[in-house]
């Protein structure tokens, strides 16, 4: 069995995992992967939660605001991405930390993910459109005509998973759900998933105060910079959604705030079920660094 390995951190928003990751690449003298479906793009540091330059400098960083927003990264795009990266890395480390909070990311790297139909660009600007004229609840409700298996399972409040699953559903005339297998692929390398969590009223209450300081770094203007961009997937996102209702004066300021520290804990939420049903997950406080570090290194199989 190959001796490299694979460090998976995940866990909800805001409860540390980047400064976590940093202080491990240090300690293993390994590069940071993201695993984080956002922080691909440029322009969207702040509200992205993007490493600063300083976390930058102090480890290797790969997958950080490498791409414009128009270059649009899905889960199976990103599994061959970062598998090739990894067999780069691992040339010259024995020892690679991924840390992100996309679960679908985390799956795609460490599982894989089913052989569906390549994106159909055309259809995609038709559904696009669609969102913005009809609103997500009619695509919801095509989808639970489409595919009622699917519509019961998804994230009715995340538009890029109607989206595609409405997207395949129509490309292939069969329901997504049958075409998910969920077949998992073999890795030529270990993986070890750490989880990390806080109790809920702190994690709550770092959120919120995470959103007035990317206020505060101007999370305003960077939505303002990229709001021509709104309808592309990799705005869909907390923090730029609520903005872009301020900046259409559906909402005021205080509002928009209230929504993304709202969004958020409920986004962090859902993070967390997601990440509790995955067994190999091994759980820590975020400031668990020698008991997380007696760990990995107690798990050489």
């Amino acid at each position: 069995m190959s001796i490299k390995r694979l460090i998976v951190i995940v866990g909800p928003t805001g409860c540390g995992k980047t400064a976590l990751s940093i202080r491990l690449a240090e300690y293993f003298h390994a590069p940071i992967l993201s695993t984080d479906s956002r922080q691909f793009y440029r322009g969207l540091a702040i509200g992205t939660a993007q490493p600063t330059a300083e976390e930058l400098q102090r480890a290797e960083h790969h997958f950080i605001a490498d791409r414009a927003i128009t270059d649009e990264v899905n889960c199976g795009r990103y599994e061959v991405m970062a598998l090739e990266r990894l067999d780069s890395l691992f040339q010259h480390h024995d020892t690679v930390i991924a840390v992100g909070g996309s679960g679908l990311y985390v799956r795609a790297l460490c599982e894989g993910m089913d052989d569906l139909p390549e994106a159909d660009e055309q259809l995609r600007t038709t559904l696009a459109a669609r969102l913005a004229q009809e609103g997500l609840p009619a695509l919801c409700e095509e989808l639970a005509r489409l595919d009622p298996v699917y519509h019961a399972q998804v994230d009715r409040s995340n538009p890029a998973r109607v989206m595609r699953a409405l997207e395949v559903c129509l490309q292939t005339g069969v329901p997504y759900s049958t075409l998910r297998t969920g077949a998992r692929r073999a890795r030529p390398f270990r993986i070890l998933k750490i989880g990390v969590d806080l109790p809920r009223e702190v994690l709550y209450e770092r959120i919120d105060r995470r959103v007035e300081l990317m206020m505060q770094e101007g999370l305003e203007e960077e939505a303002r910079a990229v709001y021509p961009y709104r309808e592309l997937n990799a705005l869909q996102t907390v923090g730029y959604k609520e903005l872009f209702a301020y900046f259409d004066g559906t909402c005021s300021l205080n509002e928009a705030v209230a929504l993304i520290q709202r969004n958020s804990r409920r986004y962090a939420k859902r993070q967390l079920t997601w990440f509790r049903r995955d067994a190999e997950v091994v759980w820590f406080r975020p400031d668990a660094d020698s008991e997380i570090i007696h760990h990995v290194e107690s798990c050489e199989y």
